[in-house]
This record gives structure tokens, sequence and C-alpha cells, in this order.
């Protein structure tokens, strides 16, 4: 819920790096494409002077073949049990194991993609699925194994973890200063489910941040010390995030307070779907249109391993300006083409004409995304974006925040007149779609052209960041910052929380009760802090189902705790999960009506935790808004 979450169950205190302490901070980027590790050596770096290094990650390339490399694919493959020869999966840590991570994974899928889970982190951020059950691979048939989203992420943070030990057996990573990154828009529920897979990983003593702040760091610490000459307060800052599976806004003002320059991150867009993914599959369809022209048609087996190539191929051309066309083998279902295979290739022109104008099209700033009538019935799957144009949701996400600066202690620059959105004045990429600078150049484009539009100084570019590998270098930074030795983002909540109020009413046939919506947690309030709702009581329904109703806002910046709304639009309010529950009745008759008091508190983990206390103080009720539902989200605490 803030963008920095710390999970240490002993509350031992930070120490400062001494021989006693952790002698690295590490940084985890836990993406949906692709994993890295990075880290700052404790005891060797002073002040903005710091060492530094990403680690090369063993994996197997081949069966059999382990070999280094920058990234770890994040994808898991499940062979079948006498698809590999015995030894064909170890790794140098471990003897025989039943599953693949890394580079084979994903090669061996783009063949077999039946067996193969990717985007395991955006499944961990849907809210339509029991992100704990054994679901993926997603639509595959009852003989494959399947494991959950948890799962496979833990998977991934163990191979991590593995290498690290095996490289360092000096320093166990469980015992380092150890960071692990999330997206700034996942909700409590997403966090906390990765927080899980961290917990049952690394154990407690670990710190979740987010991929936008992360960014950030990685560009202050590649400064040198000089970011301090290419901002200045009033400053704007927008970090444009387009990753393998979801694209991410924020804004991160620069102010000065005492003489010093402040970071303030000031909002969060919402949790988009739309990155890498469908780009692949968007040049998936261009090849197989190539195909068909030529006679070829591919069933929905061989579009998924098409799928699959086009994203080996996408990542080639956008990383290497000199590469030639990439070829394409797609495997055959029949028998009479030579080799049981379907050769083509994917260009850079067809590359670059296919993501510029279909994902980074020029619009004006007043362009939103567009919505379609959807089919009564669907696949369960991710809920991916319904459009694919990044710069429509950009200009509706600058919109939204319009506002965002206006109550910002010790900002300094006032919006300008008649602003219809809010005007960034530096631009920072994240994320390895930027890694093709057509992309990076259309997007700094558009946004320039928004801004002159409405008479605005043009935002400047904040170069320099390692796009692969800056959410995981700046991660291992902040645990550095975290002792005192640099400069510090802040934050809290990315959104107010709101819990529904049901209103006493007598029945009306066909008409729901209406609600009103209590502010619980303000905008910005700092984790591990907790507010009383100020002389107001409710009534609390205990001893039978019940279910809690949980709203956001990331553009209501002036509610306070207490806060009480009747009329709201869709467009500033959005609903959460609810959590259906059953609160013990302690006493009292089922369906009884107890007046109580609330209390509201943000934890340590980033929770949301309502506590009810009636008048005589006689029990307590707890509902916690986080993930798990009616086994014990609610209870007497």
């Amino acid at each position: 819920m803030s963008d920095e979450t710390n999970f240490d169950t002993e509350g031992q205190a930070e120490d400062q790096g001494t021989p006693a302490g952790p002698r690295y901070a590490i940084g985890i980027d836990l993406g949906t494409t692709h994993c890295a590790l990075s880290w700052v050596d404790l005891q060797t770096s002073d002040g903005e002077k710091t060492v530094q290094g990403s680690m090369a990650i063993p994996q197997l390339t081949a069966p059999g073949a382990v070999e280094e490399r920058s990234l770890l694919p994040s994808f898991l493959y499940l062979p079948h049990a006498e698809e590999l020869a015995p030894g064909d999966m170890a790794l140098p840590w471990t003897g025989e194991q039943d599953f693949i991570v890394g580079d084979l994974a994903r090669s061996r899928g783009a063949t077999t993609p039946i067996r193969q889970v990717s985007s395991a982190k955006s499944w961990l951020g849907h809210t339509g699925v029991d992100r704990r059950a054994a679901i993926l691979p997603a639509g595959a048939p009852a003989e494959v194994t399947k494991v959950s989203p948890v799962d496979a992420s833990i998977r991934y943070l163990e191979h991590l973890r593995a290498a690290w030990n095996d490289a360092h057996p000096e320093a166990p990573l469980d015992q380092q200063s150890l960071t692990v990154t999330i997206p700034a828009s996942f909700d409590p529920a997403a966090r906390e489910l990765t927080a899980e897979a961290a917990n049952r990983t690394f154990g407690t003593h670990f710190t979740l941040l987010e991929e936008p702040q992360a960014a950030l760091y990685s560009w202050i610490q590649g400064s040198a010390g000089t970011w301090r000459k290419q901002v200045k307060p009033g400053d704007v800052i927008l970090v444009v995030d387009v990753g393998g599976g979801t694209s991410d806004f924020s804004l991160i003002a620069v102010i000065e307070r005492e003489g010093n320059l402040e970071l303030h991150r000031v909002a969060v867009g919402d949790h988009i779907l739309l990155g890498g993914d469908n780009m692949d599959l968007a040049l998936a369809h261009v090849v197989a249109r190539k195909l068909a022209a030529g006679g070829t048609t591919l069933d929905p087996w061989q579009m998924r391993s098409l799928t699959q190539g086009c994203r080996v191929a996408k990542e080639v051309l956008l990383a290497d300006p000199e590469a030639p066309a990439q070829p394409i083998v797609v495997p055959s279902r029949g028998s009479r083409l030579i080799g049981g295979t379907i050769r083509t290739e994917l260009t850079r022109e067809e590359v670059t004409g296919t993501l510029v104008e279909g994902f980074f099209p020029q619009v004006g700033a007043d362009a939103r995304p567009v919505t379609r009538t959807r089919a009564g019935l669907t696949q369960v799957g991710l809920p991916y974006a319904q459009d694919a144009a990044v710069t429509r949701h950009l200009a509706a996400f600058l919109a939204r925040q319009a506002g965002a600066t206006a109550e910002l202690q010790g900002f300094d620059h006032a919006a300008a007149e008649g602003a219809t959105f809010l005007h960034p004045t530096a631009l920072l990429f994240n994320g390895g779609v930027f890694k093709s600078p057509v992309l990076a150049e259309r997007v700094l484009a558009v946004l320039n052209g928004w801004l002159e539009a409405e008479g605005a100084p043009a935002a400047r570019l904040l170069e320099g960041a390692d796009l692969d590998r800056a959410v995981a270098q700046g991660a291992a930074y902040y645990g550095y910052v975290r002792r005192g030795r640099g400069v510090r983002i802040r934050g809290g909540t990315a959104q107010a929380y709101y819990v529904a109020i049901e209103s006493a009413m007598p029945a009306v046939p066909g008409m729901e009760p209406p609600i009103s919506l209590l502010c619980l947690a303000p905008f910005g309030m700092e984790e591990g802090t907790e507010a009383e709702v100020p002389e107001m009581e409710f009534g609390l329904v205990v001893g039978e189902p019940v279910h809690f109703r949980f709203f956001g806002s990331s553009v209501r910046r002036q509610d306070q705790v207490g806060t009480l709304l009747d009329f709201w639009s869709d467009e500033e309010i959005h609903e959460l999960e609810e959590i259906q529950a059953t609160l013990p009745a302690e006493g009292r008759s089922p369906g009884e009506v107890v007046p109580v008091s609330l209390q509201a508190r943000v934890t340590e983990t980033g929770t949301l935790e309502v506590i009810a206390v009636p008048r005589d103080g006689s029990a307590r009720w707890k509902v916690e808004f986080d993930v798990r539902g009616s086994e014990g989200a609610a209870a007497a605490a």
C-alpha cells in the first residue's frame, strides 16, 4: 500500500553495515519476463560512492548445460516425466529436479507452450482467480502438473537464493539486507502474496519496494551525485515503466525543505496489464498473416509457439540495432513439411511498425483508453487492458492527476492556469521495451506535444538507466540508503481507502440500500500508523455471514480519516476486493447489530486493518483488507 514495506517479525533495528551485520544490500527484481539480482557492498561503500554490482545468474541453457546470464527469464517449464534424461535438469547446487527455471524454460516452452508457466507476476495480481491454487500453465490439459502463481514466484526466488549462496557461501542471502520489488500499482492483496512468496523463501527480514522508486534510486545512484544538478525544486518526474506484462506510471515531485532536496511520490497509476506480452501477441498475428498469405494456416497451439518465438526475436531486434531479421521456427502437426517445422522470420520493420503505431500512437492529451462491449462468456485468463495504446493510458493518468501537487507542502511550482493535465518536467523510462530508441523517442515526442499545446516547457529526459537491471540495482541501493547514507523517496499510501457503510432504510422492491463511503486511510498515510474515526458510531453485524466492501481513490487527496461520502464518481473512486466473513458473536445473538467505534491502521506489512470496539470495550473485532478472505480476514482481535 505504501511505497516501501518492511518485514521484520522480530523487530530488530537496522544495523549500520558493521562487520556483525549484513555485508551486502541485495535488490531483487521479481519481473514478469525477467528477474535480476544486484548488490551494494555495505562495508566498502561510503557516502555517494558505492561499490555495486549485478550477479550473473547460472541457469540451464540446454539440457545438461549450465551457463551464466545477466538475467533470469521468468519462465517455469514442467516437463513430461520421460521428456529429459537423468541429470539434464541438474544445477551446480542441486541434484535432480522435476522442473526448469530460466533460459531453457523459455526456449523449451516456445515449442511446447502447454508445459510452460509465464507471466506468473501478472497472475499474482489477478483478482479474478485463486492465486494460491494450482492453475498454471493456464489452459494446460489435465495430465500436465500445475502450480500456483505464488509457487511459481517462489521457484524464481529460490533459484536466485541458491545461485547467490553458491557464489557467496560466506554471506548467505537470508542474512543480508534484502529488498524485493513490486509494481507501484499492486493492490494490497498482490503485495501480500508477493510478501508471502518472499517470506517462504527468505524468512521474515526483507523489504518490499515499488518498482518506479527503485528505478529512480538507480538513476540517482548512477549519477554519482550529480542528480542534484539535473533536477530542481518544482520538478515533477514522470516514471513510465512498460515491462513484460504491465504498464505503470508514477509521479515524483522534487521539493526543497530546510535547504535540502527531497523526492516525494505523489501519484501512482492503475495496474494496467499491457506490456511486452501484448506486443509479442501482436507480432505473432503479423507473422501469422504473412504465413496465411503464403497458404499456411496455424492452429491455436501453433500460435502459442509462434508468440513465444516472436518474444525472443523482438528482444534481439530491440536490443541490437544492427541485428538482422530474426528466424522463427514453429512446430508443425503435419508430417508433409520437411523437418516437421514451419520456418519464417520477423523483420525490424515489422517490429517497429507494429509496436510504434499499435502501442504508442500519436494522440492528443484529451485521448482516453477505448473500451468495447465484451462477450458474455470468455475464457478464464489474465484481464488484459482492452486498449493497447500506452499513450492513451498515459494521457488519462496525467489528466486524473492534474491537481496532484496542489497541496504538497514545500512544492512551490504552481500548476499552469487552464492546465488539463499535470505537466511533468522530466521523464524517466524503465522496462526493457524502451531499449528501443524508436519507442522511447515516440513517448517523449507525444508527451512534449501535449506540453507544447498548453504552453508548458518540454520535459527533459533523465538518461543513463540500465533498463534491464535498473529496478534490481535501485532496490540494492535503497537497502544502502535505509542506513542513512543517501536521499530517500517519501510516499505513504498511494491511494485513499474507504469502507462502505450501508444506510438504514425501509425495504423497497428491487432496490438495494444505498451506501456511503467512510475514509479509513487518507492518501499518504504512513505504514505503521493508526487513526481513530472521530466521534462516529456505526452498527456492526455479528454472528452471521456479512461482506465488507472496500474502495480506493488515487485522486481524492483532501479526504481525512472519518470523511463520509454520499456521492462520488466512478472516475475518482473505484471498488476493490470485498471481504466475506462471519464475525464471532462473542456472547451476543447471531445477527445482532452492535454499536461500535472504528479505528484504522496501516500495518508494517502494508495491510489495512479496521478495528471495531463496542461502547463497553467488551470485545474487539478486526477486519484485515488482504487476501485471506473468510479464512481469518475478519475475526475477534
